[in-house]
């Protein structure tokens, strides 16, 4: 071999090696750049993973919470049935503002008006000082532990099964929030004029569907409306039963008053599928009941619920499961309130 060839062997060799070196360079920096890319996806997948709500949650914190909850709706849905349809309606109002969070609970501040004065809850919701009760007992069992928002959820589902309805596991390890939002309470609950298009979408928004829709208003089946919320119906709705609306009006005036009625005349004080045969029978009490029913897309569904009461008590607790699920915006700083009406 010449030397003009050993000294192109040895050049080429150097080229090469100095190829590698750059390649090897170049895939440590891309290593290196994407560790911290890696680290955040890690932390964001474990900050989800834990932030899930899970049925054990206080296994070990709180072992006999949901003894203590049950015991004590017990005693509340025995003095008055109508506790159970007051602590539902509060769940509800609850998650469709902001998610599941006991922001309803609160007082109003300087800071923050409460959602207790939102003109679907003024004058309305009630039970707000059944959960502060229960609470009071869930501390002194497992102090600053459980959250508002966890006992709402679990006194919501006991007071169902009380009145006759069903169960569901409720999952656990919500976090109470640090205000009140009242502006989004009058633009995100249902009213009880709205329409069937109207109540898909407001559903929807929260990430349930028209069938969850149609089973979740079976709430409806206890529980009261005052005058002023179904005056109009009684008085000028044509899709009606007369008879019904002639009962109606002998204690609500034209103009509305706060007399009240139940939502279930045929069995107001069990949780049942009584409401969708009064649906089927024209007899829906408030304009958004009857909606469901009235020619439209639920109104095969609302049928079977009618005769077929455990498809309904089946999808009703499975779409309290996903709704009681909705959760605050990413970023929402929360807490566990000692006492409900008031952050800490």
């Amino acid at each position: 071999m010449t030397s003009l060839e050993t000294f192109r062997n040895v050049d080429m060799l150097e080229i090469s090696n100095h190829a590698n070196r750059s390649m090897l360079k170049l895939a440590i920096d891309h290593m290196a750049s994407m560790i911290p890319r890696l680290v955040l996806a890690l932390w964001l997948f474990s900050a989800l993973v834990s932030a899930q709500l899970s049925s054990t949650f206080y296994s070990a914190t709180c072992p006999n919470l949901q003894q203590v909850v049950r015991s004590a709706m017990t005693d509340v849905v025995r003095q008055n049935p109508r506790n159970a349809a007051f602590i539902l309606r509060l769940f509800f109002h609850d998650c469709f503002v902001n998610g599941c969070d006991a922001s309803i609970l609160l007082d109003g501040t300087p800071a923050f008006a409460s959602e207790k004065f939102a003109n679907p809850n003024r004058n309305s919701a009630q039970g707000y000082e059944i959960i502060d009760a229960i609470k009071a007992r869930v501390e002194a069992n497992c102090p600053a532990t459980v959250s508002c928002a966890d006992v709402l959820a679990l006194a919501t589902r006991d007071g169902v099964a009380l009145l006759g309805g069903p169960t569901w596991t409720v999952r656990l390890g919500r976090r109470d929030s640090l205000a009140a939002y009242q502006e989004n309470a009058n633009r995100e609950l249902p009213a009880p004029f709205s329409d069937l298009s109207v109540l898909i979408s407001m559903f929807r928004d929260k990430g349930l569907t028209p069938r969850e829709m149609t089973a979740l208003s079976g709430a409806h089946t206890i529980g009261q409306a005052q005058c002023s919320q179904f005056d109009d119906r009684i008085y000028n709705d044509r899709n009606i039963n007369a008879t019904f609306a002639a009962l109606r009006r002998r204690t609500c005036p034209p103009g509305g008053s706060s007399a009240l009625a139940p939502l279930d005349g045929e069995t107001p004080y069990q949780f049942d599928n009584g409401y969708y045969r009064e649906l089927v029978a024209r007899r829906g009490l408030l304009q958004s009941d009857q909606a469901l029913f009235n020619g439209g897309s639920q109104d095969a569904l609302v049928r079977r619920y009618s005769v077929n009461g455990a498809a309904f008590a089946r999808d009703f607790a499975a779409a309290m499961v996903k709704m009681g699920a909705i959760r605050p915006p990413p970023g929402t700083p929360g807490e566990v309130r000692l006492v409900c009406n008031r952050v800490n």
